[in-house]
């Protein structure tokens, strides 16, 4: 008898809770490490799961029923084969941001393959040839279905046991935030708007948890691979009063590791900090801006000392010459002039074409400037200036514009021959009709970032993403190695979805 009444409680309670939420999607689950070996093959799904954001549940999406999705563990070197399949109500695709993998398996609908439709499977064959950080999320519905949660990690283990300094424990730390009105995500399937400024969340997500946190020993150093994931916002992460090493970012290490109070990251790039808590004590993980500072979390130190410290390790500022070794040979390529030139701008028929220098836009397409550039220190838009962006991409057209041929986006047509390096040169006009930055992403390859307005850069780390601030020409030296039809694009997701992108082919 006892044991009936027990189960009709559980399912009053189940059933209150699927009731509160709106759906029967099960409940998050954390988020597993997965190692696989190379040949090793993986089932990956995406589906619905119940989830409390801001006091109430929530249904969002996730991979294998956790946000983020399992982090997946491979060594450098390694081939896997990910299954992914599709239960959720909207077309899919995996896309393994950064990873170096055999065309076909980009998963960039509708170029390297079609979308998954509901219930549908696809296989992933992916490579993995660099160490670091990277992470996949969908290729489709971006705008939509990545911040509702769809989002992992890959960690590529080095083959070099000293390519990174000895740490006490590593984590991948995510990075979101998520839009919130009247206790209720307000994201909806086939939005097309804020096609400006893109979508800025007012919760912020670290690894999925509004209140995250971490407890740690006196004197440990962790690892965390930090991995921007949301649409559109950029992150300045900082740890007062603990020590920050950098020792890599989107596509393995630098070529010499270094000490930084902040990391800025914008959509889509990653840093490998290495943190050192010397003291207990309460830490707080900000996102610190010119104009506020946001709490993301709380590491607590305890008094107990870590059994194995690596304090005089971190203490040093490691040379990689491995990294060192591979970037050597692109050095002669810097001082060149650019091969190929890109100007980032914003073209519409609703907007007048002679908006004056730093001007934003009204989504009635009246310029708005003054106080406002405030929100724009360093080239950056911190936050949502434009509170009442519902600009449609349809109203909103972000260009990429080859300045050689004059060709925009999906015009554009570069076809470059395998091995051969080149040197691109992004400028993203101040004088814009609406000046803000762009994380501008090329698939399948790496680049280096050689000159920041014509500043030289000095400790150089292989790349996917670079973070082209309003005003800022930057230039890269990209590795066409590997072959196939490849996309390049603004990572804010819904610029993407305004257009900004094109294709080029290396053959």
């Amino acid at each position: 008898m006892k044991t009936i009444l027990y189960a009709v409680v559980v399912i009053v309670v189940l059933g209150a809770i699927y009731l509160l939420a709106g759906t029967t999607s099960p409940t998050v689950q954390n988020t597993q490490l997965v190692e696989l070996k190379d040949g090793d093959t993986y089932a990956l799904t995406a589906s619905y799961v119940t989830k409390v954001v801001a006091g109430k549940a929530q249904k969002m999406l996730a991979y294998n029923g956790s946000i983020p999705g399992p982090t997946i563990k491979v060594s450098q070197g390694a081939e896997v084969t990910i299954n992914l399949k599709n239960e959720t109500d909207l077309s899919a695709a995996l896309h393994s941001h950064g990873v170096r993998m055999d065309n076909p398996f980009d998963g960039a609908p509708p170029v390297t393959q079609k979308e998954i439709a509901p219930g549908e499977s696809f296989s992933y064959k992916l490579k993995f040839p660099d160490a670091g950080i990277y992470w996949y999320h969908p290729h489709v519905h971006e705008a939509y279905e990545q911040p509702l949660g769809l989002y992992g990690a890959f960690v590529v283990t080095p083959n070099d046991a000293n390519y990174f300094p000895p740490v006490n424990r590593e984590m991948p730390l995510f990075l979101s935030d998520i839009p919130v009105e009247n206790g209720k995500i307000t994201l909806r399937k086939n939005d097309m708007s804020h096609a400006l400024m893109g979508r800025y969340g007012n919760v912020f997500l670290t690894n999925g948890e509004e209140h995250f946190s971490l407890e740690a020993s006196a004197g440990e150093v962790v690892r965390f691979y930090v991995v921007n994931a949301a649409t559109t916002r950029p992150f300045n992460v900082a740890i007062p009063g603990a020590t920050i090493k950098v020792v890599g970012g989107d596509n393995g290490a630098y070529e010499k590791a270094f000490f930084t109070e902040s990391v800025l990251l914008g959509p889509s790039e990653r840093a490998i900090i290495d943190v050192l808590f010397e003291k207990a004590g309460s830490y707080e993980l900000q996102n610190k801006t010119p104009n506020a500072v946001y709490v993301l979390g709380t590491i607590v130190v305890r008094t107990d000392a870590v059994a194995t410290p690596y304090t005089a390790q971190f203490a040093a500022l490691q040379e990689n010459k491995a990294v060192q070794q591979s970037v050597a040979a692109f050095l002669t390529y810097f001082g060149k002039a650019p091969d190929k030139k890109l100007v980032l701008a914003l073209g519409s028929g609703m907007m007048p074409a002679n908006i004056g220098h730093g001007s934003h836009m009204m989504p009635d397409g009246s310029a708005m400037g003054g106080p406002l550039m405030s929100q724009n220190p360093g080239g950056i838009e911190w936050e949502d200036t434009v509170m009442m962006d519902q600009m449609s991409a349809g109203g909103v057209a972000w260009k990429i514009v080859d300045q050689d041929t004059g060709k925009v986006n999906m015009d554009i047509d570069w076809t470059l021959k395998r091995d051969v390096p080149i040197k691109i040169r992004i400028e993203n006009p101040a004088a814009s009709m609406h000046p803000m930055q762009h994380p501008i992403h090329f698939h399948g390859q790496r680049f280096l970032v050689a000159y920041r307005d014509g500043v030289r850069q000095t400790n150089l780390v292989w790349k996917d993403t670079v973070l082209v601030k309003a005003g800022e020409i930057v230039d890269i030296i990209l590795e066409p190695s590997n072959p196939g039809v490849w996309m390049a694009h603004c990572h804010i997701a819904e610029h993407l979805e305004a257009g900004m992108m094109f294709m080029f082919r290396v053959e």
